[in-house]
């Protein structure tokens, strides 16, 4: 039969501490660590700083003798002198590139191979667009567009990146923010305002209609997203930021963005899956000519020229304003 430990002996022994400190009930660190003031340290003379701010200016002043500082002059050396070579080798390598390509218009061109010919002959029942270049795009080439889409999307956040101001870390008081804004609402000018007016819904309109069109006939999402993007700056022109940030907002092109490149890496995955693994993926192709036809390739139109009309307004607000 096992013996009863006092608490008190239990609470010397390893197991005991250790249960009393999981359980808050005592902490062995208390009353049993000195802690001892350090002296000698953390307290400089006035000499010191000075010593040490004398060092400082020494170093900015070598840093900035240019004329006298070896390093740098052989390093400016040694930039051009690379740079020179780095421009001769890559003009040479593209000589030799240049010189090794077939004639322009020979039949026998790498060019002209069964590709081209697959694209025109069963681009429609393929893809089901009439028109042969969306068709190619957005379906034979659909992750290139893809990359591109996201190129459009990684040079906005670069630029909002380098060229944002940002209110919170701004040196400025409230009023003076708000002058510096207004510098960049425009004046009452009330021909571009009426006209801005009467121009900007059929801007848009016809750059949806251009998005929606863009597997029937010339157009797509890179144009239509350009014209619409046109139309909203011309209304940012005229109304200013006040007014269209009502409606469009940083966060609002972010979720655009975002949602638009999600649903287009999304479907395109789902749709090469399908086909590496001659899998249905039904998704009917429609009729061709029909506006609801050529599978996918309508939504990802919308989703293409909801980015570009997005990047291009808020390059367009980065660089006027530095932010949107």
């Amino acid at each position: 039969m096992s013996r009863l430990i006092p608490e008190e002996e239990y609470g010397k022994r390893p197991i005991g501490a250790l249960r009393q400190w999981m359980g808050g009930v005592r902490d062995p660190y208390l009353n049993n660590v000195e802690a001892k003031a350090k002296t000698g340290q953390g307290e400089e003379s006035e000499e010191e700083l000075r010593e040490y701010q004398k060092e400082v200016l020494n170093v900015i002043r070598r840093a900035h003798d240019v004329a006298n500082n070896n390093q740098y002059t052989l390093f400016r050396k040694f930039y051009r002198v690379a740079a020179l070579i780095c421009c001769l080798t890559l003009t040479v390598m593209l000589l030799i590139t240049v010189a090794y390509l077939p004639p322009v218009g020979n039949a026998g061109n790498p060019a002209h191979n069964e590709v081209a010919a697959k694209y025109i002959e069963d681009g429609m029942q393929d893809t089901g667009a009439v028109n042969i270049v969306t068709g190619m795009i957005l379906d034979y080439r659909a992750f290139d567009t893809f990359g591109e889409s996201n190129v459009l999307f990684i040079a906005t956040c670069t630029v909002l990146i380098l060229m944002r101001n940002d209110k919170k870390k701004g040196r400025g008081s409230a009023e003076e923010e708000e002058r510096r804004d207004s510098f960049y609402e425009p004046k009452s000018d009330k021909i571009l305002q009426t006209s801005a007016m009467i121009l900007v819904p059929f801007i848009i309109l016809f750059g949806i209609y251009v998005i929606l069109n863009g597997h029937l006939s010339p157009g797509g999402g890179f144009s239509g997203g350009a014209i619409i993007g046109a139309g909203l700056i011309l209304y940012l022109n005229a109304f200013g930021f006040e007014r269209t940030e009502k409606f469009f907002t940083a966060k609002t092109y972010k979720w655009i963005s975002f949602c638009s490149l999600s649903f287009y890496c999304i479907a395109k995955s789902y749709s090469f899956y399908t086909g590496a693994h001659h899998l249905e993926s039904g998704i009917p192709l429609g009729t061709p000519g029909d506006i609801l036809s050529s599978g996918l390739i309508l939504p990802l139109n919308i989703c293409v020229g909801l980015v570009v009309a997005c990047t291009m307004y808020a390059f367009f607000a980065l660089f006027r304003k530095g932010g949107f």
